[in-house]
């Protein structure tokens, strides 16, 4: 810290303090590192799916995807919003209808490592008829356990 000393100069005038206190900011920026700390991981959340293994790349996308997921018990979602299996042709018909540019959107498709093979071939076929014929299965990569 600097000091001040009295100097015969001056005679009664004080220089003005040039010094800036630091510790307010460094106390605020601590406590917003541990409010995104804590925050960060609750940001995160969707529906829990054991996805499969794969070493295929990442595609690159132009718009959000329509996010299908299907968990462990056979649960149907779209977007984090669960599905009826008899609604399932009509959400997906809508979603084809929403298309601006002529080309059906992309689809995710996010299917639990566990689940019967028809289950995901019956949605598949549904996407299918409705025309959304751009969808990609979503799989973990080999690093990312």
């Amino acid at each position: 810290m600097a000091m001040h000393l009295p100097s015969g100069r001056g005679r009664g005038r004080r220089a003005p303090m040039a010094e800036i206190n630091v510790t307010p900011l460094v106390d605020v920026m601590l406590v917003l590192l541990i409010i995104f700390m804590v925050t960060a991981p609750l940001l995160t959340s969707g529906v829990p799916v054991n996805l499969p293994d794969s070493r295929a790349k990442a595609l690159d996308q132009d718009q959000k995807p329509t996010e299908v997921s299907i968990d462990d018990t056979g649960a149907i979602f779209i977007n984090k919003d669960p599905v009826s299996e008899s609604d399932l042709p009509d959400r997906f018909e809508a979603i084809a209808a929403q298309s601006s540019d002529g080309k059906p959107p992309q689809i995710f498709l996010r299917a639990d490592r566990g689940l019967d093979y028809g289950r995901v071939m019956q949605v598949m076929g549904e996407l299918n008829r409705a025309g959304l014929n751009r969808v990609a299965l979503v799989t973990v990569g080999k690093d990312e356990k």
